[in-house]
């Protein structure tokens, strides 16, 4: 990004220098594939490879800086390219200063120049450690699925379930018998928060697990848990059939609005089957009476 403003700025200054700023394009990418085809490189050797892609770029931005100095402006940019200059200039300040104080971690970090506003999310899963994309909080009543929050940035689900539990009451008028969640979320502040309001929270009680349970007890959390799979089975029918882990548009409003339109249409798909099932059902029944009818009068 930082070679093709420099040619772009050249461009005009032509007259003025008979050389180009002298960039090493060539070298530096084939120093970055020496380490991004390694499956596994070496702290040391990832580290060195970090700190050279980091002063070549400084050299480049100091080719821009003299460019701009001399003449050149950044009205010859269009708005894409002005964009991503500011950005590779904001992930060279991030990584120098992660560089320096030895740290994978910084706020608001950069990962991708194209969407500057997605965030990395660690998962710890074994096919990808690390995610990147919205991250949503989504609620499920009776088969419909509901987008209740999302976010660019990592955040923790659990903060966000008594608000989600009042705008079920401010929808319905009244407070859900129970909820069924992931362990995230059954904390002592939503605990407490349910045993208040009368609902029932899935999942065991906090504190050391007893040795003997009740076939009662088993039989609910078994329950729980095939209730709580419907919101499971909603997100894996999103990305099979919906395209949920395809998203193309590559600004966060667009984005945004494609995950939930893709939650609409989920819903109008469960709808319609259950408008073709109430049909089919009318059929059958009306089919059924003729032909009782039928053979009471043959008899």
């Amino acid at each position: 990004m930082t070679e093709k403003t420099i040619d772009k700025l050249y461009k005009f200054l032509r007259t003025k220098f008979k050389n180009k700023p002298k960039t090493y394009r060539k070298k530096a990418r084939k120093n970055y594939l020496k380490i991004a085809k390694q499956r596994k490189p070496r702290k040391k050797a990832r580290l060195r490879a970090i700190q050279q892609q980091l002063q070549y770029i400084k050299r480049n931005l100091s080719h821009i800086e003299k460019l701009l100095i001399e003449g050149a402006s950044l009205g010859h940019l269009n708005r894409l390219e002005y964009k991503k200059l500011l950005v590779v200039t904001e992930i060279y300040r991030q990584q120098l200063w992660m560089h320096e104080n030895k740290t994978n971690r910084i706020e608001d970090r950069i990962v991708s120049i194209n969407q500057p506003h997605i965030r990395p999310i660690v998962r710890g899963k074994a096919g990808s450690s690390v995610e990147f994309g919205a991250k949503i909080s989504a609620s499920c009543v009776d088969g419909y699925v509901f987008l209740d929050y999302l976010s660019w940035d990592n955040f923790n689900e659990s903060n966000y379930f008594i608000e989600r539990v009042e705008s079920f009451k401010e929808k319905t008028g009244y407070y859900p018998e129970s909820v069924h969640v992931d362990k995230i979320y059954r904390t002592r502040k939503n605990r407490a928060f349910c045993k208040e309001k009368g609902i029932r929270i899935s999942g065991v009680p906090l504190g050391r697990p007893t040795k003997n349970i009740s076939e009662k007890a088993k039989k609910q959390a078994q329950e729980d848990e095939r209730i709580r799979n419907a919101i499971e089975g909603k997100f894996g029918q999103g990305k099979r059939r919906f395209s949920l882990n395809k998203i193309m548009t590559k600004l966060p409003e667009g984005s945004a609005t494609t995950i939930a339109i893709i939650f609409l249409v989920m819903n109008l798909s469960a709808l319609l089957r259950e408008f073709l099932y109430l049909f089919f059902i009318k059929n059958l029944l009306e089919s059924f009476v003729i032909n009782r009818n039928y053979i009471l009068n043959i008899n």
